[in-house]
C-alpha cells in the first residue's frame, strides 16, 4: 500500500480496497521497522492513530467521499497537537504537552486525516540540515550518510521512506522546499497568509508558513485544500477564497510564460543541478510553454537581508522561554537572573543560541538602523523586483539548493556556508510569494535533484497544475528509496 500516492490511497479507501485501520496499521508497522535508522519521528501516536482510523472508517461507511478521509499523515513537531508533546526539536520544550490543536491540525482533522505522529526537525526550525535537533539528526533515506535538509527534514524523510502518505512542515526560508528537493518529493510553500499560523510555534513571524510535503503535485493539491483557509484567531491570516486545487490540475500550458533568472545559474551552483533544472525547462517548452530570460536584480543580498530579519524576529519570539511560564526550568535557581540564565542556557542548543545573539545584536541601539532597517528596505526591493518580473511572465523556475547531497556534519562547523545554501529559497519568504519544489532528475551519486517554481500571490493552483503536468510527462517522482521498495 505504501507504494501508492496519496491520491491512489484515497481512491482505494473509497472503493473499500482496504480500510483506514488497515492502512494506518501498515504505516505504523513501517515506522516501527525503519524509523530507528532514520530518526524521522519524535513521537508516534499509534493508539490515537488507530482510533482516528476507526472513526474515519465509520465516516467512509456512511458514504463520506472526502479525499483526505482515513489518510495517515504526520506533522512537524512545531504544530501544537492537543494532548501530545510539541517539542520543536528542543530540550526547552521536551516536557511540553500542547493543550490545543493548531488550526492547520484541526482543519485536517475535520477533513478526516489520521495523525501518525510528530516528526523531527531542526531546533525551533533553525537550520538547513536537520542536525540541530535535540533528538539527533534525521537521515536521508536515499543515502543514510546524508541528511535530508531542514528544518522540515523529519517530515520529508517520513514521506520519502513511505512511513507516511504525506506530512506537514513549515517554511521560513525554504524549510519545506529544500528537504523536498533533497529527498525526491514535492513540497509547497503557500502564499503568506494562505494557511493559519495559529498554534504553529513561531520562529520568524513575518516569514513562517505551513506547507505540505508529498509524492506528487496532485497529492499536494489534496492536502492544501484541507489545510488552507482564513482563521480569525491568526492576525496574519488573509481572508482570500480557497481555490479548488484539484479542478485546475489539467489546465493547458500553451502560451504559459516561464521566466528563467540569469542570477540563479551563476557561481556556486552545482553543474548537475543546473543541467537538471534546465532540462526540466525544455520539457515545459515541448509542452507549449514559452521560456523567457529574466533578471532578479536583488537576489544577491537576499540571504543577508533574510537572516537579519529572521534572527531579529527569532530573538523576540524566543524571549518567552524563560523558565517561568512553561518549558525547561533549571534546578534550584539562586535568584531570578540565575533562573533566566541557566534555564535558557540549558534549554537551547548551540544554533538557537547563535541566532538569538545575532538577532539581539541587530536590534540593539546603534545597530537597528544599520542592519534591521536596511534589511527591511532590501526586502521591499526584492518584493518589488518579483512584482516587476511577474508582470512579464507567469512563473519563475530555478534551482532549490546549490547541491544535491548533504553529508552528515558537513555544514555544522560552517554556519555561514549553511546559511548560503538558502540563496534560492529565501526570496519567496521575504516577498510572501508561493513556491513549489518538485523532482527533476538525479545526480551521478544517485541523489534526487529538485527544481523550484515561484508564482504570483494566491496562484498556488497554477503552480500545482504546471508541476502536475510535468510529473505526467516524466518519471522522476516514481523512483523509490531503498526504504520504500
Amino acid at each position: 500500500m505504501h507504494e501508492k500516492t496519496l491520491a491512489e490511497l484515497a481512491a482505494g479507501l473509497r472503493v473499500g480496497e482496504y480500510s483506514s485501520v488497515e492502512l494506518t496499521r501498515h504505516y505504523l508497522d513501517r515506522i516501527a521497522q525503519y524509523d530507528a535508522r532514520l530518526n524521522s519521528f519524535i513521537t508516534v501516536t499509534a493508539e490515537q492513530a488507530l482510533a482516528d482510523a476507526a472513526a474515519a472508517d465509520e465516516r467512509l461507511a456512511q458514504g463520506e467521499t472526502g479525499l483526505l478521509t482515513g489518510i495517515p499523515i504526520a506533522y512537524k513537531d512545531i504544530f501544537c497537537t492537543e494532548g501530545v508533546k510539541t517539542s520543536c526539536g528542543s530540550y526547552m520544550l521536551d516536557n511540553f504537552i500542547a493543550p490545543y490543536d493548531a488550526t492547520v491540525v484541526s482543519n485536517l482533522r475535520d477533513a478526516g486525516v489520521v495523525m501518525l505522529g510528530k516528526t523531527n526537525m531542526d531546533e525551533f526550525a533553525m537550520g538547513s540540515t536537520n542536525e540541530s535537533s535535540h533528538y539527533g539528526p534525521v537521515l536521508n533515506p536515499w543515502d543514510t550518510d546524508c541528511v535530508p535538509g531542514g528544518s522540515s527534514g523529519g517530515s520529508a524523510t517520513a514521506v520519502a521512506a513511505r512511513l507516511s502518505a504525506a506530512a506537514i512542515g513549515t517554511d521560513t526560508g525554504g524549510s519545506v522546499r529544500q528537504p523536498a528537493a533533497l529527498t525526491g518529493l514535492t513540497g509547497l510553500k503557500p502564499t503568506y497568509g494562505r494557511c493559519s499560523r495559529w498554534g504553529m510555534v513561531a520562529y520568524a513571524s513575518s516569514l513562517d508558513q505551513a506547507g505540505p510535503l508529498a509524492q506528487t503535485a496532485e497529492d499536494i493539491a489534496i492536502v492544501l485544500g484541507g489545510m488552507a483557509g482564513f482563521d480569525a484567531k491568526d492576525s496574519t491570516s488573509v481572508d482570500h477564497p480557497v481555490d479548488d486545487y484539484m479542478s485546475g490540475l489539467e489546465a493547458d500550458l500553451k502560451g504559459l510564460k516561464i521566466g528563467l533568472p540569469k542570477e540563479y545559474f551563476g557561481d556556486g551552483l552545482d553543474a548537475e543541478v543546473a543541467e537538471a533544472v534546465l532540462q526540466s525547462v525544455r520539457v515545459y517548452e515541448s509542452m507549449g510553454a514559452e521560456i523567457v530570460d529574466v533578471s532578479l536584480r536583488y537576489n544577491q543580498p537576499a540571504v543577508s537581508a533574510y537572516y537579519v530579519v529572521a534572527l531579529a524576529e527569532a530573538s523576540s519570539n524566543l524571549s518567552r522561554y524563560d523558565g517561568v511560564r512553561f518549558g525547561h526550568r533549571c534546578e534550584n535557581p539562586q535568584d531570578l537572573a540565575d533562573l533566566y540564565k541557566r534555564s535558557r542556557s540549558e534549554g537551547f542548543g548551540a544554533e538557537v543560541k547563535r541566532r538569538i545573539m545575532l538577532g539581539c545584536y541587530t536590534l540593539s541601539a546603534g545597530y537597528y538602523d544599520a542592519y534591521y532597517l536596511k534589511a527591511q528596505k532590501i526586502r521591499r526591493l526584492i518584493a518589488d523586483d518579483f512584482r516587476r518580473v511577474l508582470q512579464e511572465v507567469d512563473l519563475i523556475v530555478g534551482p532549490v539548493t546549490p547541491y544535491s547531497r548533504l553529508p552528515i556534519g558537513q555544514m555544522m562547523d560552517n554556519p555561514i556556508r549553511m546559511y548560503l545554501g538558502d540563496i534560492y529559497t529565501v526570496t519567496a519568504n521575504l516577498s510572501g510569494l508561493p513556491a513549489i519544489s518538485y523532482p527533476v532528475g538525479w545526480s551521478q551519486a544517485g541523489m534526487p535533484i529538485g527544481a523550484q517554481m515561484i508564482g504570483d500571490y494566491w496562484r498556488e493552483g497554477q503552480l500545482l497544475s504546471v508541476a502536475h503536468q510535468y510529473q505526467q510527462q516524466t518519471h522522476w517522482r516514481q523512483m523509490p528509496t531503498m526504504f520504500a521498495a
